[in-house]
């Protein structure tokens, strides 16, 4: 009993010094760990870096170093600092990886099932090297450098492609582009990232834009429109906007519009599918326009638009019918003639140009092509050919025109509105191939089969394709539609002509919602 007590006492006295012994190197123990955490993480990080980029990477490094030993307490600083990451980087904790896991069976089989589908593009007949990085049964892991899934499909990769890809030929491109969003799930939007220098592929999947935004006078300047709303990969600007529900705004990247003498794209085309919201972008814009100028509608379907604007203040006429329409055209024609010649004659004589020829003029114009299918069975002019003087003149005159038509009827535009009307809007459900002969360049993907009403992309002029959720601005007068996008319509109406035009108030206190009535267009 005596020889076991004095071993259990032995091993106890043992246990407390090691416990001594590791209390005192307990801070050299955490330097340690920091000091190989530290080293890790640079091996790791060494190996990333590509080979070209090896050598500047030691340069930099090297010149830090002798500026570090040169500087007063330089060396002395320097050691400090990296004692405190080694000490930061070994506390308890701080030296376990986090748990990861790597993809699941599913997720493997995802993985493969797109490389295999991607050999057939980015392995060449005649590859010289030794180890392809693109051949059947290969090996995914050596391509797809990073991946994410979201609710069971890949959500972001970044893959690597051999150099003798064409990656400059458009159509080359666009077909690796169709794969990938074919293999990693249809019925979403795709942004892809060409790095053609370092060879590789970033494609993120995108979150759907934000719908239910409701009309309201938005925070621009004079001159600027929001056409609508988009993503914050190409828009750094936000507005804050009201959504449907939502009790305090949100601010949200919009698609800009300038307009005005020193707009570049001073005109705008709109093409759509049936009801996928051409109307009621013209309505937001109309709305947005009548706070600084006037307004004149031509509604060339006769569908009753626009009635609610009918006899208000800033609205120069809405016309439906063929007669009516040509007169509008024409005197927004002569309108604009003038508008020239006095602002010509005010600068010549060094005088500031007249309020009244400076106050924005809007010509819009929704399905043209209805106009002129009946002007050609009455063999009267056509009146498109009466834009021509407000399309070529209208940005030194202050008019701006705006044209929705639809698909079906898109080869019924003259040269003129297409030549001028630079600014593009595409809406609806439509191939990248069909949304690309408008805007001049075909968007990475289109929308799903079933999109929000107002959804599509815009391009002004040569600037880059932007996703686009129009603002929802329904008609007033149309009782099939929700109160509140009703209301939101109805309050920024100016005030009837038959009530004096008091302000805001006035325009707020004007609307009543009622069903429209026969005749109330103009």
């Amino acid at each position: 009993m005596s020889w076991r007590g004095a071993r259990s006492a032995g091993r106890g006295a043992a246990r407390a010094g090691v416990d001594g012994v590791l209390d005192v190197l307990h801070p050299v123990l955490v330097l340690c760990r920091g000091v190989r955490c530290l080293t890790v993480r640079g091996r790791a990080w060494w190996d990333r870096t590509p080979r070209e980029r090896r050598g500047p990477a030691l340069f930099v490094a090297a010149a830090c170093g002798a500026l570090v030993w040169v500087l007063p307490f330089g060396p002395v600083l320097a050691a400090l600092g990296l004692l405190a990451a080694a000490g930061w980087y070994g506390r308890e904790g701080a030296t376990r990886p986090a748990a990861r896991t790597g993809p699941s069976v599913e997720e493997c089989a995802r993985l493969r099932a797109l490389y295999e589908a991607l050999v057939p593009y980015f392995a060449p007949a005649e590859d010289p090297h030794h180890e392809p990085l693109y051949v059947p049964g290969g090996a995914w892991e050596r391509v797809f450098e990073e991946f994410a899934f979201r609710d069971g499909r890949i959500s972001d990769l970044l893959l690597s492609y051999p150099a003798a890809f064409l990656d400059g030929e458009p159509e080359e491109r666009l077909r690796v582009e169709r794969v990938l969003a074919a293999k990693t799930g249809r019925g979403r939007e795709y942004r892809f990232s060409w790095d053609m220098e370092g060879n590789r592929l970033e494609m993120a999947a995108l979150a759907p834009l934000p719908c239910g935004v409701l009309a309201r006078p938005f925070v621009t300047a004079p001159g600027e429109t929001v056409l609508g709303f988009t993503d914050g990969y190409e828009v750094r600007r936000t507005v804050p906007v009201h959504f449907l529900g939502a009790a305090a705004p949100l601010d949200v990247p919009p698609v800009v519009w300038r307009t005005g003498h020193r707009a570049t794209e001073p005109h705008l085309l709109a093409v759509g599918t049936p009801g996928a919201g051409t109307s009621s972008l013209l309505r937001s814009l109309a709305l947005q326009a009548l706070h600084r100028g006037e307004v004149l509608f031509v509604d060339g379907d006769g569908g009753g638009e626009f009635s609610c604007f009918a006899a208000r203040h800033g609205v120069l006429g809405v016309e439906s019918t063929l007669p009516g329409a040509l007169s509008a055209l024409e005197w927004a024609a002569r309108e604009t003639e003038r508008r020239l010649l006095v602002t010509s004659r005010a600068r010549q004589r060094g005088e500031p140009v007249p309020e009244e020829v400076r106050q924005p003029l809007w010509i819009v114009l929704d399905r043209p092509a209805a106009l002129s299918h009946l002007a050609d069975a009455e063999e009267r002019i056509d009146p498109q050919q009466l834009l021509r003087v407000p399309l070529r003149h209208g940005r030194a005159a202050g008019v701006t025109v705006v044209v929705a038509e639809q698909f079906e009827d898109l080869d019924m535009l003259t040269d003129t509105v297409l030549a001028h009307a630079r600014a593009r809007v595409v809406l609806g459900s439509v191939s990248p191939g069909q949304a690309g002969a408008v805007l001049g360049e075909a968007p990475q993907t289109g929308p799903g089969a079933h999109v929000a009403r107002g959804r599509g992309f815009a391009r002004l002029g040569q600037g880059p394709v932007l996703r686009l959720q129009v603002p929802a601005t329904p008609d007033p007068l149309d009782e099939t539609v929700g109160e509140p996008e009703r209301l939101a319509v109805g309050q920024l109406l100016p005030a009837s002509v038959h009530e004096p035009s008091t302000g805001e108030g006035a325009a707020a206190t004007a609307f009543r919602v009622a069903p429209p009535r026969e005749g109330q267009a103009t």
